[in-house]
């Protein structure tokens, strides 16, 4: 598995894959990103020294990932990590975080100590598409709650139950709302083949390929786009 990558085209950055704590929730229909989860510490401290070892500040950003929530990341690792980005110059970070952690944002930006985007998976705005579908267990009352917490929201695009209208509701929420996006095309897994459809993915290539061409907004045909996992 890649564990560190080099992000050349949009936002230039460079990114870790790290592995941290089970997901606080870890019920999503389609993840197995928890795979990479362990509750060995060795293990965890020993993936983080050595890929943030590679890490050079050269473009001044780094991302970094754990099939879960930066909060999930032992103290010490993430304190190692605050200290990488003072040592190597870096001016912006960016992680992700489950919906739960949302209270601590404020927090977590500010132990960084440089600014940080929080990336939050709402895959849709789609209530039951979210929650029953996706089993996100992820409830807010409208789009203007999530822009208060974050600027930066990724989206799930191709599964089953998702329509051309919910769809393109959801990219208009996006452009109308946050700052930063990623949407990711649907890559079944082992425990999600069934939810895939090919013709929502279809038209949304589509549909949207000027996409491609927005500063901010970041698609993935494949969940490994990024060069990691």
């Amino acid at each position: 598995m890649n564990r560190y990558a080099v992000i050349t085209g949009k936002l230039p950055r460079e990114i870790l894959l790290l592995r941290g704590l089970p997901c606080v929730w870890g019920r999503c229909t389609f993840c197995d990103y928890i795979d990479d989860n362990t509750t060995d510490l060795g293990e965890i401290r020993r993936v983080a020294a050595a890929e943030l070892a590679k890490v050079t500040g050269r473009l001044g950003r780094l991302e970094v990932i754990n099939s879960g929530s930066i909060q999930e990341l032992p103290l010490d690792v993430r304190t190692a990590i605050r200290d990488l980005l003072t040592d190597r110059g870096i001016m912006e970070f960016i992680c992700e975080s489950y919906w739960a952690y949302r209270h601590t944002f404020t927090a977590t930006r500010d132990f960084f100590r440089v600014p940080t985007r929080i990336k939050l998976g709402v895959e849709t705005f789609d209530d039951h598409l979210r929650n029953v579908v996706l089993n996100k267990r992820m409830v807010f009352s409208d789009p203007a709650e999530v822009a208060r917490l974050t600027d930066t929201i990724c989206l799930l695009v191709g599964f089953r139950g998702q329509t051309r209208e919910t769809v393109a509701r959801d990219i208009d929420i996006l452009l109308r709302h946050f700052r930063y996006g990623c949407v990711n095309l649907f890559t079944p897994n082992r425990k999600s083949a069934a939810l895939l459809d090919e013709d929502i993915k279809a038209w949304f290539r589509e549909t949207y390929a000027d996409l491609a061409d927005h500063p901010t907004i970041e698609v993935l045909e494949e969940n490994t786009d990024f060069g990691v996992g």
